[in-house]
């Protein structure tokens, strides 16, 4: 009677390393250099993450108070925008942004969730938000309304690159292969913020975080910072 091919190669295995003591010393060695790899590679992210972010924030500062002001002489009321949003193996997290938004946004988006435009459903997005102030399509055009997430980036929260956070509700829809998004910190750029942002559908977006994810390295990470800044420039697919 012959073996199973895959039973005859375990019981091979097997017996090498019976035979040869240093196969398991070799294997262990792997383990240990692998494991080094990785916490070398995310103490470098974090390192960036940090420098980085507090270097945006002295730099950025008029940006940051020219923009609070604009938003509050168009629509007083709340600077920042406040929401929680879930992060790396499904951590919920106080995520802010400027608010490009009227106030009472969150009310409002009930009347409007009929005319929901992402084809995936689970997100959220329209063209002409009618939500969105004036000053909001502009700070949301060159992605300033996003720069309060580099108080994340410092707490920890969030990285500068990673997959979006979503929030609680869109996690709610996922299915176990759109979960795979949350195995890693979430980030303030990503592949597709560098690929044309919410013109992306959103199963694109998915399939290009698990893309990130799979090839994820600190050098990948520089990569996609240097595409951020012509992205952003180009104001493609914001809104």
């Amino acid at each position: 009677m012959e073996l199973d091919p895959t039973v005859r190669k375990e019981l091979i295995r097997k017996v090498s390393v019976s035979i040869n003591p240093n196969a398991r010393f070799v294997r262990t060695l792997k383990v240990l250099v692998w494991e080094a790899t990785v916490r070398i590679s995310y103490f470098l992210k974090r390192l960036l993450d940090i420098c980085a972010s507090i270097a945006a924030f002295t730099v950025l500062s008029p940006v940051f108070l020219v923009t609070a002001l604009a938003i509050w002489i168009e629509d007083p009321g709340p600077v920042f925008f406040v929401q929680i949003r879930v992060g790396r193996n499904g951590r919920h997290f106080r995520f802010y942004k400027f608010r490009s938004m009227v106030v009472n946004a969150d009310r409002i988006k009930k009347e409007l969730e009929k005319q929901n435009e992402s084809s995936a459903g689970v997100i959220f997005k329209m063209k002409k938000d009618p939500r969105i102030t004036r000053v909001g399509r502009i700070i949301r055009k060159f992605s300033i309304d996003e720069l309060p997430q580099l108080l994340n980036v410092i707490k920890g929260d969030m990285s500068l690159v990673g997959p979006r956070p979503p929030i609680p509700s869109e996690v709610a829809q996922y299915t176990l292969e759109q979960r795979k998004r949350l195995h890693v910190i979430p980030g303030i750029t990503c592949l597709w913020q560098v690929s044309g942002r919410s013109d992306i559908p959103f199963t694109d977006q998915v399939r290009l975080d698990l893309q990130y994810i799979q090839s994820s390295s600190f050098l990948n990470d520089i990569r996609l910072l240097l595409k951020t800044i012509p992205a952003v420039l180009s104001g493609r697919g914001a809104y």
